[in-house]
Parts: C-alpha cells; sequence; structure tokens
C-alpha cells in the first residue's frame, strides 16, 4: 500500500511538474510558434471612445483600441495634430506594448473645428513591426465634420532629390490675414509628407487659403529664414476648387541680408572678418598707424561667410579698421593677443595622375606673395625641360602651374627651397612631385543638343556625384546649341539647366514676402554612364 501511495505521490508531481513546463513555456512565446507563418499583417484600429468622427466633442481624453498589442516608434516625428494645438498631446503608454492608446488634450479646443489626429507610421504591431499606416483619428468641436482636401508634391528648388519630413501649412485667408502670419502664428491645417515627396491636406472647410511648405530646424510650424527652407503656392488656394495643385511647390533657402558680425584674430598676423548674408563689395581698411613696410592681403574663404585678413605683424595690442560695403560702414577694433605666426604648410591638388581637364595648383594655408622659377625644375620622363607658366591665385592661396599636356608621359616637378614667399617672409622646404598622364583613348566624350526653342539665358552645368553636386564644367548660352565635352574620365555624369531670369550668370533663390520664386532648374531625365573610348550624344529640351 505504501509502495502504491509513493508511486501515485511521485507521478502526480511529474504530470504537475511538466504542465507546469508547458504553460511556462507557452506563456514565454510572444512571437509566432516555431515555423508557423510570418505575421505579416498591419494591427487594426478597432474602436473608440469617443468615437472616431464624433461631432460636439467636449472631452479632454480619447482611448483607442486594437485588434493585437501595438508599440509606438518615432512618435515625436510621426504626430501631427492639425489645427496645431499650443501644448503638446500626451500620448501613453510609449516605451511599452499595449492594446489601446490614451490621448489627453491639455489644449482648450476651438469652436466649430474639425481636429486631425495623424500618428503617419508611429503604431506598428508588437512582434514583427508590421506599420499601421497613415492612422488618424478625426473629431468635430462642431455640428459636422468637414470633408473637403488638396494634395500636391514639393521637390527641391536646387537638388535633385526628394525632400522628405516637410511640413505643409494652410494659413486661411481673412480680413485679419497678412503675409507674415508664417513668421509668428501658427497654421490652421498641418500635415507632413514624412518619407514621400507628396502631401494631402484633409477634412478642411470651404474658403481661401495660403499653402506653404516648411523644412523646418524646430518643428513648431514658424518660419526662421535663417534655418529653414521655405516653399510658397503663388496663387490662392480656393477649396473646393483646389483639391489637386498641377504645379510642384519648390523648397529653397532664402539669401540673409547682409549683416557684419565681428571680427576675430586667429592666429598672429591673421584676422577672420564674419558675416551673414550675401556679400559682394565688402571691404577692409586698416586706419590704425602702420609702418612703410606694412603690407596686407584679404580674400573670401570658401564656402563660409569669412573674409580672411593677413597682415605683417606689428607690436600692438589693437587694430582698428573701417568695415563697409554699399550699405554699411563701421570702424571695428581687433584686440591681438596670439603670439605665433602660421607655418606655411603646402599640398598638391592631383596625386600620381595628372587628367586633362585638371590644372596643378599647390595650395598654401597662408597668401602667397612671391615666385622664383629658378628654384623649380619641371621635366618629363626624358629628362628633357618642360615649358609652364606659373602664376599666385587672386581668389585662393594657390600657385597654378599651366603647360601642355602630353598624353602617356612622366612628369617630375622639384622645388627647392625659397621658390615661394608668403606675406610673413617663410619660404616652403623641398618638394617633389611625380605623375603622369593617360593615353586619349582613356577618356570619352558627352555631346548635348540644347533645344532652346524660345532663346532662354541658361546656365548649362555637367555635374558627377551621387548627389550630383560635384561641378565639372558650366557653359553659358542663350539659343539652341550644341555642346561638346571631351576628355571626361570614365564616371557617371549629369546634366542639368538653370534658367537665368535676371541674367546674372548665377542661380537664385527666392524670397516668401516679395513673393520671388527661385530660378527654375531642369534636369536631364538620365544619367549619363561613360566608359573610356566612348562618346555618348542626347538631346536636351528645354522647356
Amino acid at each position: 500500500m505504501y509502495k502504491i501511495k509513493f508511486f501515485v505521490k511521485h507521478l502526480f508531481n511529474a504530470i504537475f511538474f511538466s504542465l507546469s513546463i508547458i504553460i511556462l513555456t507557452h506563456c514565454a512565446r510572444t512571437g509566432r510558434p516555431e515555423g508557423g507563418p510570418k505575421d505579416e499583417d498591419a494591427p487594426l484600429f478597432v474602436t473608440s471612445n469617443p468615437a472616431y468622427e464624433t461631432v460636439h466633442f467636449d472631452k479632454n481624453e480619447i482611448k483607442l483600441y486594437f485588434n493585437e498589442f501595438i508599440k509606438l516608434k518615432d512618435l515625436n516625428k510621426q504626430l501631427i495634430v492639425s489645427p496645431p494645438l499650443k501644448n503638446p498631446l500626451l500620448v501613453t503608454p510609449q516605451g511599452t506594448a499595449s492594446e489601446f492608446l490614451k490621448l489627453q488634450i491639455i489644449d482648450t479646443l476651438t469652436e466649430n473645428t474639425t481636429y486631425i489626429i495623424n500618428f503617419g507610421n508611429a503604431i506598428e504591431d508588437n512582434n514583427e513591426r508590421n506599420k499601421l499606416e497613415g492612422f488618424k483619428y478625426v473629431f468635430s468641436t462642431g455640428s459636422y465634420i468637414d470633408s473637403l482636401s488638396t494634395s500636391g508634391h514639393i521637390k527641391n528648388a536646387n537638388r535633385d532629390e526628394k525632400p522628405k519630413n516637410t511640413s505643409l501649412l494652410l494659413y486661411q485667408i481673412d480680413s485679419s490675414f497678412t503675409d507674415s502670419i508664417v513668421f509668428k502664428e501658427k497654421p490652421n491645417y498641418v500635415t507632413n509628407t514624412l518619407d514621400s515627396a507628396s502631401f494631402n491636406l484633409t477634412n478642411l472647410k470651404e474658403g481661401k487659403y495660403l499653402l506653404i511648405a516648411l523644412k523646418e530646424s524646430v518643428s513648431d510650424y514658424i518660419f526662421n529664414s535663417k534655418e529653414d527652407e521655405i516653399g510658397f503656392y503663388t496663387d490662392t488656394i480656393t477649396l473646393p476648387k483646389d483639391s489637386i495643385i498641377e504645379k510642384s511647390i519648390s523648397l529653397f533657402k532664402e539669401t540673409q541680408p547682409y549683416k557684419f558680425k565681428r571680427g576675430k584674430e586667429i592666429s598672429r598676423g591673421k584676422i577672420a572678418f564674419g558675416y551673414e548674408g550675401e556679400i559682394k563689395d565688402l571691404e577692409v581698411e586698416i586706419i590704425s598707424e602702420t609702418p612703410k613696410d606694412f603690407k596686407s592681403i584679404s580674400k573670401f574663404e570658401i564656402d563660409k561667410d569669412t573674409l580672411n585678413y593677413w597682415f605683417t605683424p606689428i607690436e600692438t595690442d589693437s587694430l582698428n579698421f573701417i568695415v563697409s560695403n554699399e550699405k554699411f560702414r563701421d570702424t571695428v577694433t581687433v584686440r591681438l593677443r596670439k603670439n605665433k605666426i602660421d607655418t606655411l604648410l603646402i599640398s598638391n591638388s592631383i596625386g600620381r595622375t595628372m587628367h586633362f581637364r585638371d590644372t596643378l595648383f599647390l595650395k598654401g594655408n597662408n597668401p602667397f606673395v612671391k615666385i622664383d622659377t629658378t628654384q623649380i625644375t619641371f621635366t618629363d620622363k626624358d629628362t628633357i625641360a618642360v615649358s609652364y607658366t606659373s602664376f599666385i591665385s587672386a581668389k585662393e592661396n594657390k600657385i597654378g602651374f599651366l603647360f601642355d599636356k602630353k598624353p602617356k608621359q612622366n612628369y617630375a616637378l622639384r622645388i627647392l627651397p625659397a621658390a615661394f614667399i608668403d606675406i610673413f617672409e617663410q619660404q616652403n622646404d623641398t618638394l617633389n612631385l611625380n605623375f603622369s598622364t593617360k593615353e586619349i583613348e582613356d577618356y570619352g566624350k558627352i555631346t548635348v543638343n540644347i533645344i532652346n526653342g524660345d532663346n532662354k539665358n541658361l546656365i548649362v552645368e555637367l555635374l558627377e556625384g551621387k548627389d550630383k553636386s560635384k561641378l565639372v564644367e558650366r557653359r553659358f548660352i542663350t539659343s539652341s546649341e550644341t555642346l561638346v565635352f571631351d576628355l571626361l574620365e570614365p564616371k557617371v555624369y549629369y546634366i542639368r539647366a538653370i534658367i537665368d531670369e535676371n541674367k546674372n550668370n548665377k542661380w537664385d533663390t527666392g524670397n516668401y514676402l516679395l513673393k520671388k520664386q527661385p530660378e527654375k532648374i531642369i534636369y536631364f531625365n538620365t544619367e549619363l554612364a561613360l566608359r573610356a573610348n566612348y562618346f555618348l550624344n542626347e538631346n536636351f529640351s528645354i522647356e
């Protein structure tokens, strides 16, 4: 009898233990069973309290229910409330899975207004991260839900890439409307393009509107011209007529008005004068007393809002300058505390291979003032002297060498000390450059027939690089013309034409307050993959 009881007891314990393991294992598995089909379905919105598209809404809390556990991802980037609220919507839970979301409204809502709470693609299921795309909750504080809409596309004004995560703002045009509203007030309606260049503003009421595109550094729906890119639809949007916008809205960065910032000593004998905005004729004139052998050189720094001013050091604790252009004139004092002059450093613009489109430049950190060609030896592979011309660049701290490049040739450039002298009378060290050229057959040619029927002023540019930002060559034409770009390296190239409306030989951006759109840029719709000893011939029609 004892043995039977013992056996039954152990059998019961074994069964209980096995069931416990099974239950615990099952509870621990939140994903699909091993070998089962992958869940590819997005979560579904089931119901809400108050109901979707509730009218006469007067609550401060909303609960949204889904058919499975969901999580929120990038909610701050995705969530858009239209019209915008002064205080952010509180959404819980975040960072944990739940079958519902609770939304708390802190603001006082506007009467007779349809609100759209757009989650974008922030809602995804807990296991497979399937997204519930473009989910919106809509309600109205009035007696009906507004149902009009308008849609369209945006583009970058000067870059051939789709702008992403851009806000589209609608401002109602009424008796209190002014163009400056975009600088100080939030819009009546807002949406976001997220990962697309298309937009769709929904649940709008009948009326007339200003439509703005805004790519912001801070998402407050207020235009900051220093930081943000803007685009605007030139014509008034009239609903319900303008439900589809035919023309793309171009995003651009405004050129800031000129503003002098300050002068700052960078190193002994070098001062940087900083400024903001576009500058054409900034001049710096020293008014402090200087010795007779005093020398100075000023040059704009490439791609920076800075005018660098080098001068032969003198014993003083400050220098006074007049900084001026056609609209600005001021006296500036710069304190001098640095004791060390920048040592002359020189680099060259080419590697082991010099291409036929290249110019050999030697670049310095300080301005060059003298070249002594007696200290320079330039020979080919047969040690025969190469005839050349050297020059000091007026815009940059560079010395250039011009010579007749021969195919399949080796060159040696030997530069002895004191060949170059900078403004501080420092000399170069010995430099030895060895480089070679290729055969003509190693390059290709692109011929473009520009069809310019209206004889527009065009700036035609040949570009390279994944982002199409590196300029290879630029031409200016005013009629239909055949352009030949020769001796090109085997690469992928792109062509664009800028319609130069004001004939100033450069692309001009827009200005919102002046209602000036940026100058139009047309990209040739095919990338040009060029091989060695290969010729491409294309037709590019400008419309």
